[in-house]
């Protein structure tokens, strides 16, 4: 078993900005959302995916953080799941697309999204909300995100 495996096993993910997948490879993440008195509090806010990270040397320098879910919703299609929550002192965010059998396919870590605590299905595209009430889209036909 793998590091971000057995970590996830473990009800533990790494402590990164990252999407980190099952045979431990990941990509850098970057989403920025406004504070919940913000004017643009409740807006949709970008989910960037940038290069290859080093998954084991993120894990090494940055640690580990408990995954504290706040829900798993079942895929439109019936092809998994949605899980989404948070972890550390609040600010940190993360969802996860599982297969159907529950399966980790890979869980996106947000250093500065805040919990995720419900979403919204328009087809496959996910509208997940965090405790902000800000939206984050997800195309879940995206190949980075399949």
């Amino acid at each position: 078993m793998g590091l971000v495996l057995g970590l996830w096993a473990a009800g533990e993910m790494p402590y990164g900005d990252a999407l980190y997948r099952p045979d431990d490879t990941g990509l850098a993440v970057r989403v920025e959302g406004p504070g919940a008195y913000h004017p643009d509090a409740g807006r949709p806010i970008p989910f960037r995916l940038g290069g290859p990270v080093d998954v084991a040397r993120i894990i090494e320098e940055e640690g580990t953080a408990e995954a504290d879910p706040c829900f798993e919703s079942p895929l439109p299609d019936g092809s998994g799941w949605l899980s989404g929550g948070g972890s550390g002192m609040g600010n940190v965010g993360y969802l996860a697309r599982l297969d159907a059998d529950r399966s980790l396919r890979w869980v996106a870590v947000m250093w500065s999204s805040n919990p995720f605590i419900e979403v919204r299905f328009d087809g496959l595209t996910a509208m997940c909300v965090n405790d902000w009430r800000n939206l984050l889209p997800l195309d879940l036909t995206r190949p980075a995100l399949i």
